[in-house]
C-alpha cells in the first residue's frame, strides 16, 4: 500500500482480521493480529483510520505488487467537489486490497458535515471524475519495482492535475475550462503587536466557497470549493472556478482565526476577477503575556507519547506521525494516574509537558472521569480596572464541555463554558485535528493578582475513552494600553 513517500507498507490479509486470527479492540475497525497468515504481522494493530489523509494531500494512493510488477492507483486531480475544505480528512486504503474514493464523509467532523435538506429543496452536485491508473514494469531489472511504480504514479498524478478540468465529460453539469473563471490577489496580514506595517501572509490558504459566516467553509457540504496557497510575497491565484457566487475565505498558519472578504465574488464564464490587496487582522486586543503551542489548527506540536508496545503499527515507529498509533488515549491515565496535568509558563516545554489531548481517565470500576488541567503563570503587576483576553483555539472536540476558571478551581460559575461541543471522534481515529474552534474570553483584571495565578481548564462530560479535546493554541493578552 502506498499513499505518500513516507507512508508505504506491506499490508496484512483480510483473513487476519477474522476471529480466529485477530482480536477486536475498542471498536470493530481496530483489530490486533494475534495469529496472522504471515508471522511478520503478529502483534500489530490493523485499523483503516491509521491511513487517513487531508484532502489537500490526497492526490494519489493505491497498491503495488512486486511479482508481477504492477500498480493500481486512484488519482484525484481536484478537491473542488469534496466537502469541508483542504484540511478535511478522509480515508484512503485498507486491507483487501481496498482503495477508497471518498467524496463526502463525516469522519473527523461528525454531524456538522451531514448533508441536510429542506422540504422540496433542489440540489445537485458533480462528484469526480477521478482517474484510475494501472502501471507495470516489463523489465524486472529496472530497479526496485515498488519505488519505480510509485514514482511513475506520482508522475501521472501531476499530468492529471494539469489536465483538470477534464475535457471529455459530456454532462452540462461539468463545465469545461473556458466555461469557468479565475481570481487573483494578494493577502496581507496586520497585527500591530507583530509589526507596525502589514506583512505578507506567507503560507496562508485562500479559497472560494459558498457564501456564509467567517470560517463556515469547514462545515460547508453542498457546494464546490476552490483553494490555493499563498506564495512568500502574499500573492495567490485560483483558476478554473465553476460559475456561481462565493465568499473568499482564508487562514494563516501562525495566526489565529479566520478571514472572510466582505464582498461576494460572482464568477461568470471566462471571467477573471482581480481582488487586489486583502488585509487580514487576526483577533487581538493586547500584547501577548504568554502562549502555549503554535496556531496551526493542529495539536501535532504537543507531546505525543510512544504507543503501548502491545498496540503498534510499525509504519509509524520513529516517525513524525506517531499520533496515528492506536490506543494513545490510554497513555494519559498512565502518565497522570491520580493528578492531572499542571503546566507552568516559563518553566515547562509544551512539546514535552503538554499532553496532545485532554481525554477521560479510566477508573478501577471501568467508568470514566473528566480532568482539570492547570496553567500556572506569574504577573509582575495587574490593572484591576482593565480587561485581559484569553484566546483558546481547539484543534478538535468530541462530546466534551470545556470550562474555564481563574484562581478559583471550585467556583460555582466558570468564567467561560463551551457547552457540549463536537462529534469529530478524532481521538479514536488517530487524527491530530478535526474541526477548528476559537474562543475569545474576556477576563476582568480584578480576577487576576500580581504574582502567581492559575487557569483551570476543566473538561467534563465523560462516559467513554474517546471523549476529549485537542488544543491548537492558547494565549493570554494584556490590556490594549499595557506597556509592552
Amino acid at each position: 500500500m502506498a499513499m505518500a513517500d513516507n507512508r508505504q507498507r506491506f499490508m496484512p490479509l483480510p483473513d487476519d482480521r477474522e476471529p480466529e486470527r485477530g482480536q477486536v479492540l475498542a471498536y470493530p475497525e481496530a483489530v490486533k493480529l494475534v495469529n496472522p497468515v504471515e508471522p511478520d504481522f503478529k502483534g500489530e494493530v490493523d485499523d483503516k483510520y491509521e491511513y487517513s489523509c487531508e484532502n489537500k494531500d490526497n492526490r494519489v494512493h493505491g497498491w503495488i505488487s512486486n511479482d508481477p510488477a504492477i500498480g493500481f492507483w486512484q488519482i484525484t486531480p481536484s478537491d473542488e467537489f469534496r466537502s469541508g475544505g483542504p484540511l478535511k480528512q478522509c480515508l484512503t486504503s485498507h486491507v483487501g486490497p481496498t482503495t477508497l474514493a471518498i467524496f463526502h464523509s463525516t469522519h473527523y467532523s461528525g454531524e456538522d458535515l451531514i448533508l441536510k435538506f429542506g422540504e422540496n429543496e433542489p440540489w445537485k452536485k458533480v462528484y469526480g471524475p477521478i482517474f484510475m491508473y494501472l502501471n507495470s514494469l516489463s523489465d524486472q531489472g529496472e530497479g526496485d519495482p515498488l519505488i519505480q511504480l510509485w514514482k511513475d504514479a506520482k508522475k501521472q498524478m501531476k499530468v492529471e492535475v494539469q489536465s483538470w478540468p477534464y475535457d471529455f465529460p459530456q454532462s452540462e453539469d461539468f463545465p469545461l475550462s473556458d466555461q469557468r473563471g479565475s481570481i487573483s490577489g494578494r493577502l496581507l496580514l496586520y497585527d500591530r503587536y507583530v509589526s507596525n506595517e502589514p506583512i505578507c501572509a506567507n503560507g496562508a490558504f485562500v479559497g472560494l466557497a459558498r457564501p456564509g459566516d467567517v470560517g463556515s467553509w469547514q462545515r460547508e457540504t453542498k457546494g464546490y470549493q476552490f483553494w490555493s496557497k499563498v506564495d512568500e510575497n502574499g500573492y495567490f491565484s485560483i483558476n478554473d472556478i465553476r460559475v456561481g457566487n462565493y465568499n473568499t475565505y482564508a487562514w494563516v498558519p501562525g495566526f489565529i482565526g479566520d478571514y472572510r472578504y466582505s464582498g461576494v465574488v460572482t464568477i461568470t464564464p471566462g471571467s477573471h476577477i482581480e481582488l487586489g490587496e486583502l488585509v487580514y487582522s487576526p483577533p487581538r486586543n493586547g500584547p501577548t503575556l504568554w502562549e502555549i503551542g503554535i496556531p496551526d489548527r493542529s495539536a501535532a506540536e504537543f507531546y505525543v507519547p510512544d504507543p503501548n508496545p502491545e498496540y503498534i503499527n510499525k509504519l509509524y515507529v520513529n516517525q513524525h506521525d506517531k499520533f496515528r498509533q492506536y490506543g494513545l488515549w490510554e497513555r494519559y491515565a498512565e502518565l497522570y494516574p491520580h493528578k492531572d496535568l499542571i503546566y507552568t509558563i516559563g518553566v515547562d516545554d509544551y512539546s514535552k509537558d503538554w499532553f496532545f489531548a485532554q481525554v477521560t481517565r479510566k477508573k478501577d470500576d471501568n467508568t470514566y472521569e473528566g480532568s482539570t488541567w492547570q496553567i500556572k503563570f506569574y504577573l509582575d503587576n495587574v490593572d484591576g480596572t482593565q480587561t485581559y483576553t484569553l484566546r483558546i483555539a481547539l484543534a478538535t472536540a468530541h462530546m466534551s464541555e470545556l470550562q474555564v476558571r481563574i484562581n478559583e478551581p471550585e467556583a460555582e460559575i466558570p468564567i467561560f463554558t463551551s457547552g457540549v461541543i463536537g462529534k469529530d471522534n478524532t481521538i479514536a481515529r488517530h487524527g491530530i485535528h478535526g474541526l477548528y474552534w476559537l474562543y475569545n474570553i474576556d477576563i476582568p483584571g480584578s480576577q487576576l493578582v500580581a504574582g502567581n495565578n492559575t487557569i483551570f481548564l476543566r473538561r467534563t462530560n465523560s462516559t467513554s475513552p474517546f471523549q476529549g479535546i485537542m488544543y491548537d493554541y492558547i494565549r493570554l493578552e494584556g490590556p490594549p494600553d499595557l506597556i509592552y
